[in-house]
């Protein structure tokens, strides 16, 4: 498990396993997001086998399956209120962390500033300059 931190309250991962969860629990995340469709993956791997896991472990699980051609904002929107909702911190997961980064840039638009948001994902190995126009577009700059 590859768990990259991108704020003090949010990581993202690449696709987790039943055989993480504990781990992941016992780092003190509160939510698991999977942004990941099924679509993509075998069945051991689906979102429902990781939530049930996810929910013996005693946390919670969103499913907000994105995609690079249907990212929306209603998504972005799910994202930002799952983590905003969340009793601790929040670890997200897709193929490689990426997907899960660029959703929570784009929540994190007018909150923060593009440099910032640019920065943080940078840090955590995901460059995400290329989105700096969209960035700036929704922070109304």
């Amino acid at each position: 498990m590859d768990i990259r931190q991108i704020s003090p309250t949010y990581a993202v991962s690449p696709q987790i396993g039943v055989e993480d969860v504990p781990a992941i629990a016992a780092a003190g995340f509160k939510t698991i997001i999977c942004n990941r469709p099924d679509a993509e993956i075998p069945p051991s791997h689906h979102a429902t086998v990781i939530e049930a896991a996810a929910q013996d472990a005693g946390l919670a699980f969103v499913v907000n399956p994105v995609t690079h051609q249907g990212l929306n904002m209603d998504m972005v929107q799910l994202q930002r209120a799952t983590m905003d909702g969340s009793d601790g911190p929040t670890l997200a997961y897709c193929a490689s962390g990426t997907r899960s980064s660029v959703v929570w840039s784009l929540g994190q638009a007018g909150d923060m500033p593009t440099d910032e948001i640019i920065a943080a994902t940078t840090a955590a190995g995901y460059d995400l300059g290329g989105m700096r126009a969209q960035l700036d577009t929704l922070a109304g700059q």
